[in-house]
């Protein structure tokens, strides 16, 4: 039986792929004017994964994010204003300009941070799936981790705490194929990556992370168990970068042939398709949804590059509160 989705469920789930396209790439025009510092790493071709998975969240429910999590902060619900701000080392940012691009963190939106430390979230999401359990909420908490921690120890070890303690936790492997320019074949012998969890009695799946729909499905059914005390789940979602591991790296290790495969299964083209095809949406509609969120990014980026930059004052009174 086929799944029916409302034209606005699709359109939402649209512009927050869309959303997350036009600002990274917006974003790397920025930092190739000097707006933005430090290293920057694209989500561009995993789109899909951020909308998919935070759609099936509610408001109150956890992420913990990596070093390449601008996708999952979008996808909770950010103030795009806030976010850019952030990434140009402005006070007004999320994080007083001090996180920047890789050290996001949101507690209103329940976003636990960025983590540039590989595998490093996995730890923080169980632990606060363990605050939940123990407070006896309702709450999930998600772990977007990477092909690259799936080889690290804490990897194992926080998801063998969250089996052994039945937690309300997602781990959510967002397997690109590549640990900065390391092939996964080169990495680990056994490459699905899902099989990590079957190893310590988790259940475990894998899916296509180019289909919202389908990371959407999966999580949405991994919530729900997670709810009902039958978590922990994990979801590898398998996908492929659209380009270098950061701005500043031409990937000029990417096949030709492998990059062309994903590109042709781009999430966001077909996403937008599912707007036409599920949706009888018109390509005058998706037009407005575009237009809306190009201009949205522009009020943002105008908003931050008129915030000031923190004071020495100001950071030396956060050092002394510390």
């Amino acid at each position: 039986m086929k799944k029916s989705y409302s034209k606005k469920f699709l359109s939402d789930l649209y512009q927050t792929m869309y959303t997350i396209r036009h600002f990274e790439q917006r974003c790397i025009q920025l930092y190739r004017q000097g707006l933005i510092r430090g290293y920057f790493h694209p989500y561009l071709g995993e789109e899909a994964i951020a909308a998919g998975v935070c759609t099936a969240l509610k408001h109150d429910d956890y992420i913990a994010s990596t070093h390449r999590g601008h996708g999952h902060c979008i996808a909770k619900g950010v103030d795009l204003k806030k976010m850019v701000a952030e990434l140009f080392g402005r006070e007004a940012g999320y994080c007083h300009g001090l996180g920047g691009s890789m050290h996001i963190a949101d507690p209103a939106t329940c976003n636990l941070g960025a983590n540039a430390i590989v595998g490093a979230n996995v730890p923080h999401a169980v632990g606060a799936a363990l605050g939940i359990k123990l407070q006896k909420k309702a709450q999930v908490s998600v772990a977007f981790s990477s092909d690259g921690a799936a080889n690290n120890g804490v990897f194992f070890e926080a998801l063998n705490l969250a089996g052994v303690w039945s937690l309300p936790f997602i781990l959510v492997i967002e397997n690109n194929q590549y640990a900065v320019s390391t092939p996964i074949e080169q990495s680990t012998r056994e490459t699905d990556l899902y099989k990590r969890g079957i190893a310590l009695g988790i259940e475990s799946s894998s899916i296509d992370g180019n289909d919202a729909l389908a990371v959407y499905e999966q999580a949405k059914s991994a919530a729900a168990k997670c709810r009902a005390g039958k978590g922990p789940v994990l979801i590898e979602a398998k996908t492929y970068r659209h380009g270098g591991h950061h701005v500043n790296d031409p990937g000029q290790y990417l096949p030709k042939n492998k990059l062309d495969h994903y590109l042709a299964r781009d999430p966001v083209r077909i996403g937008r398709q599912y707007c036409l095809d599920k949706g009888g949406m018109s390509d005058q509609e998706l037009q407005a949804i575009e237009d809306s969120v190009v201009s949205e990014m522009e009020e943002a980026i105008a908003y931050a590059g008129n915030c000031p930059e923190m004071t020495v004052d100001s950071l030396r009174e956060m050092v002394e509160d510390w």
